[in-house]
């Protein structure tokens, strides 16, 4: 049984990820104001705590594997990097309470940054496809999502002082012998404060497949810490101060190592005698809301926020050439933002700036074990960096009338950065729109869509990285770089009713700009914006009730894009396939919920295409892709829950029940085998 937070405002019925019908929860990412997710003219996701906790989902990442649009490519079971409409890494903006995570730091391609996030901490999370560059900036290209951390909700008590208001979840995997645990608690007084604080405990181990058995070191340690303390002085004037810490070390890239004996559907055996990455992770911010009730200003938000992560990587290279490699970076964001919102007749304005400042602190070395020559500096990305970003946005939604809403939006952005190692200095400008409208078609249909632009600035990592790429050349940063920019067209539809809900949407994305790694002629690659793409894709998602107990539920995706690319800095231009685009891929599940609401079982297929549409990287990433591509499969998998006592839920979930050998597209290790999760969470 799914219990809903007491301040969600709904009307209808839509499916949760787990397929049960329930209350729809309101969003704030898609617009940055509290409204319906189902008369919203932007497509989103809202994915809960307690479906992650009824699903068994171990990370952030994974729990959008039964997202449509979303295709999570794991390099490692420590990373986890999802492709949203054929974007992963820097260009998916990821946010915690609307701050934004993402830094000038980040690299290109899956990468781990998402796993970073404690999806256990959190009381929701929402996605928006395709969306996000006018009211939060670079970087969304892809999605936006956006983690909504737990807190006391201490405004929906009564007055006088609480206590009783915790919980403790702890989730067993028999495949991988991994330990899950989160313990949480709240206190404080109704309508005036409330402090929340919890702590998250994860051990992965060694995850299993049929082919495999034990892939050594996939299995890590993780350590999560948060607090937050609410206050309201006033009715209408609120406060907020939060701090989370995050720290993952010994992440393995199984792949590249020689613990990959190779083999599976012909891929290469690594070669490196370890690739080890550490990655840390601190936030805090204050916010401040209020809601004067003036004529003129509906409400506003004032954020400061001071975040520092640290993002390390070990690699011996042994036997495969006789080199140990190490990069460390630091990098310090501090962020000022503030948004109001106004109404003007029959038109809500939002409207707002905020500030962004990184410092970046690397370093690195290169040692030749043969000759014990040591290159003292090799940094990831160049030392003593700072990057800035100022925007200023406005959007305005108008209700025309009964069945027609407009929405339309524009944002000014300017970023400059001073690299101090190299005693050198970028800005860039960018100015986007988005135009969207939602039309009430009758009572059970509406249909929405429109036009959006995004841009993402070009990085530190862009400017001054110095990686090895796929293909195993020097790749190098360039500076001189313009921003990559996009433009999204898309239509769809919703329905909803008393037995089913459906949604659907097709887009069409064209990439300006793209910045790749092209060979320069001398064995080496460089950052350049020698590129252009194309992508267009179907997504749709629905959920059918039989009756009071009996559901089903499921989704399809499918992509396709391509990209035109030099084969070196200067040379003809080739098309070919757009790297690790999702094939068509989809999902169905039958659901049994009890008369009494006290247990809940389902039983769910997941299949995807092979994927064989290659770029040349892919063809050469022969030690995660198999020649050819990756092969199609079909899992099935089983999940029951029960409401044991009134504080008391346990839930089962059987992984695999086939034992099948796969792996997602592009990943780096195949999924688990057969396994079992069992899952329990008290209340008080």
């Amino acid at each position: 049984m799914r219990y809903l937070n007491t301040s969600i405002a709904a009307t209808f019925l839509i499916p949760s990820l787990s397929g049960q019908v329930v209350l729809p929860e309101t969003v704030v990412t898609a617009s940055r104001q509290v409204e319906d997710s189902t008369e919203s003219p932007f497509l989103t996701e809202v994915i809960t705590n307690e479906d992650i906790f009824n699903n068994s989902f171990r990370t952030l990442p994974e729990s959008l594997a039964l997202t449509p649009g979303v295709s999570v490519q794991k390099t490692t079971h420590g990373h986890g990097s999802p492709f949203i409409r054929g974007f992963t890494g820097r260009q998916n903006l990821y946010l915690i309470d609307g701050i934004r995570l993402n830094n000038s730091t980040y690299r290109s391609g899956p990468v781990q940054y998402a796993n970073t996030i404690d999806a256990f901490a959190l009381d929701r999370y929402e996605l928006v496809k395709s969306q996000g560059s006018v009211l939060y900036g670079s970087d969304a290209l892809g999605g936006t999502l956006n983690s909504i951390t737990s807190g006391s909700n201490y405004r929906d008590y009564d007055t006088g002082e609480f206590f009783q208001h915790g919980a403790a979840n702890y989730r067993f995997d028999t495949n991988s012998q991994s330990h899950l645990g989160r313990i949480q608690q709240s206190v404080g007084s109704g309508g005036s404060w409330g402090f929340t604080f919890g702590t998250t405990l994860k051990d992965f181990g060694d995850v299993e497949s049929d082919y495999y058995g034990e892939m050594k070191n996939t299995g890590y340690p993780e350590q999560n810490y948060d607090l937050k303390f609410e206050f309201s002085p006033t009715d209408n004037l609120h406060l907020t101060l939060f701090s989370q810490y995050l720290n993952q070390d010994d992440i393995w890239r199984w792949h590249s190592t020689t613990f990959n004996p190779g083999g599976w559907e012909g891929l290469d055996a690594g070669t490196f005698t370890s690739r080890i990455y550490d990655q840390e992770r601190w936030l805090n911010y204050l916010k401040l809301e209020h809601e004067p009730l003036a004529n003129w200003i509906d409400r506003y938000a004032l954020t400061f926020s001071y975040q520092t992560t640290q993002d390390s990587e070990y690699q011996d290279r042994r036997p495969a050439s006789d080199q140990i490699r190490f990069g460390d970076i630091v990098t310090d964001t501090y962020g000022v933002s503030f948004e109001a919102q106004s109404t003007v007749g029959r038109t809500s304005v939002l409207y707002g700036a905020d500030y962004y400042e990184d410092h970046i602190d690397s370093e690195g070395y290169r040692i030749n074990t043969v000759t014990n020559a040591v290159d003292n500096n090799r940094a990831p990305i160049a030392d003593d960096s700072t990057y800035r970003s100022l925007g200023i946005f406005t959007q305005a939604r108008t209700d025309w009338n009964d069945q027609l809403q407009t929405t339309a939006g524009m944002r000014y952005t300017y970023a400059d950065t001073d690299i101090g190692s190299l005693d050198a200095e970028d800005s860039w400008q960018a100015l986007v729109f988005n135009l969207r409208a939602l039309y009430q078609l009758d009572s059970t249909w509406s249909a929405f869509g429109g036009y959006s632009q995004g841009f993402r600035a070009p990085n530190v990592n862009d400017l001054t990285g110095d990686v090895t790429s796929r293909s195993g050349l020097e790749s190098l940063g360039t500076l001189g770089l313009d921003p990559e920019r996009t433009q999204t067209f898309e239509i769809g539809t919703r329905a909803r009713s008393d037995k089913f809900t459906f949604e659907a949407a097709a887009f069409y994305t064209i990439i300006d700009d793209l910045i790749v790694r092209v060979e320069d002629g001398g064995g080496t690659e460089r950052a350049s914006n020698a590129s252009e793409a194309w992508i267009t894709g179907i997504e749709a998602e629905g959920n059918y009730t039989f009756n009071d107990s009996w559901s089903l539920n499921g989704f399809v995706t499918w992509q396709y894009g391509d990209q035109t690319t030099p084969e070196f800095l200067g040379g003809p231009e080739e098309d070919f396939p757009l790297s690790r685009l999702s094939p068509l891929r989809g999902s169905l599940a039958l659901r049994y919920d009890s008369p009494d609401d006290t247990w809940w079982a389902e039983a769910r297929v997941t299949a995807a295409a092979k994927a064989n549409r290659l770029s040349p990287g892919d063809e050469g990433d022969t030690q995660r892709i198999p020649p050819g591509g990756t092969p199609g499969y079909v899992v099935l998998s089983a999940n029951a829950g029960w409401q044991a006592t009134e504080n008391l839920s346990l839930t089962l979930g059987l992984q695999n029940l086939t034992d099948e050998d796969y792996r997602i597209h592009g990943s780096g290790l195949n999924e688990p085998g057969f396994g079992a999760m069992l899952g329990a969470r008290v209340t008080w």
